[in-house]
């Protein structure tokens, strides 16, 4: 195998069903991370399952010039999901793909190509999306695309902007943001593509207000907000899309994981009146697999789970079932630092106690201890894979999950942070 990241995991894998995995040695393990932070509905849902058994032997690729039903109706059904003037549609694969094609049609339609983001990114490994990506992989490979931009990202837990009585000023650190923004701009501002909760970035959920804040400075400008839901979209926050919580419609949204549930589909949904100024302009993102009828039916069935089930109920249900053992951990650990995020998409970082400038690697160290413990225990977690972030946690499990499946992964994860914690001497 290229190795093309982080380690592999020790076990291979030979069957999933629900929240638990099986390896090839009988050993099952509890996924608390959804797959790829993707499988929402868990692995092997029998909806699916059926859903793929009918289209691949009715129509399962086309030529992408061609529609069919199933590509259709996603894309109506994904409109009515999202607030107006969000109607338009493109079916894509994966979630660098929709963020590369939300990047072409921003610099197409404003006629400029610079592309503003957070300094802990993820948005994929693509070109353009590569090129907004912050929290790895930019060193070695050449330019990027030019006129890329950055602005510091908003931490509450470790706060660069303070207020008099101490809290985190992001206020103040947004205009400092754009400031420099501004000061590098050649004056071709075309858009800013942010996640809503950054979750490669460590779980850092955006304050209330600021996505607000973010799209009158990005209006201001005459550049688009682009909004990159792959994780946080259809349901894991508790609310179908994470900006819902703010009243803020982006300009552009773009899905991927959550949309086929583990299976490769993304899309791009845009307004009437971007879309046209797009079309006007030639604009040209023709892919093999771009409006494929196979996963277009897992999405409609997806969607048809979600509603059927009340997945967004459940999730604010199961979230706050799960934030509150991850609270407890925190109450009985002086490692744990801080637990955040919203929904089933919740993030635990590890901290040296009394010592709040510890070497990261240390706590890359820590983090990787306590992943492989788990592993040991039976859980599957994901901690961040960038280097000095290797301390955040980012847990996502299924939105189908038990309650008895996060009281056995918070039981699992308390005991591999006790243990590691204690073979440290951090207790």
């Amino acid at each position: 195998m290229v190795r093309y990241g982080p380690r592999f995991s020790p076990e291979i894998i030979v069957s999933a069903k629900g929240s638990r995995l099986r390896t090839d040695s009988g050993r099952e393990l509890l996924d608390f991370t959804s797959g790829q932070m993707s499988s929402i509905l868990g692995h092997s849902h029998p909806d699916i399952v059926a859903t793929v058994s009918s289209q691949i032997a009715t129509l399962d690729h086309t030529f992408s010039g061609m529609l069919s039903r199933p590509v259709v109706e996603l894309a109506r059904r994904l409109a009515d999901t999202l607030p107006a003037p969000l109607e338009k549609t493109l079916l894509l694969t994966t979630g660098a793909e929709s963020n590369e094609a939300a990047i072409r049609m921003a610099k197409l339609v404003t006629g400029r190509y610079e592309v503003v983001s957070f300094s802990r990114s993820w948005h994929g490994m693509t070109h353009a999306a590569a090129a907004a990506t912050y929290s790895a992989g930019r060193r070695g490979y050449g330019p990027t695309a030019p006129g890329n931009l950055v602005l510091p990202t908003p931490d509450s837990f470790r706060p660069d902007f303070r207020t008099a009585d101490g809290e985190f000023d992001w206020r103040r650190q947004l205009d400092h943001g754009f400031a420099l923004v501004d000061a590098q701009s050649t004056g071709s501002l075309a858009a800013c593509i942010v996640e809503p909760i950054l979750s490669s970035g460590g779980v850092v959920d955006l304050p209330v207000g600021y996505l607000a804040a973010l799209r009158d400075k990005c209006h201001e400008r005459g550049m688009l907000l682009i909004l990159d839901e792959a994780q946080t979209g259809l349901c894991r926050t508790g609310d179908w899309y994470a900006f819902e919580r703010d009243g803020v419609v982006p300009d552009i949204i773009t899905l991927s994981k959550t949309l086929g549930a583990g299976l490769p589909l993304a899309a791009v949904v845009t307004t009437a009146a971007i879309e046209e100024a797009a079309n006007d302009a030639g604009f040209l993102f023709f892919t093999t697999h771009v409006s494929d009828p196979l996963v277009s039916a897992v999405g409609n069935t997806v969607l048809d789970v979600l509603i059927r089930d009340g997945l967004d109920t459940r999730a604010v249900e199961l979230g706050e079932r799960l934030r509150t053992g991850l609270r407890a951990l925190q109450g009985r650990h002086g490692v744990v630092g801080d637990v955040r995020g919203r929904g089933l998409l919740q993030g635990v970082e590890l901290v040296i106690p009394d010592d709040a400038a510890a070497d990261p690697t240390t706590l890359d160290r820590l983090g990787g201890a306590v992943t492989t413990r788990c592993l040991d225990l039976g859980l599957h977690m994901n901690v961040v894979q960038l280097q000095g972030m290797g301390g955040i946690f980012r847990i996502a499990p299924p939105l189908t999950s038990t309650d008895a499946d996060i009281d056995d992964g918070v039981a699992m994860l308390d005991q591999a942070i006790a243990e590691v914690a204690g073979e440290s001497g951090l207790v």
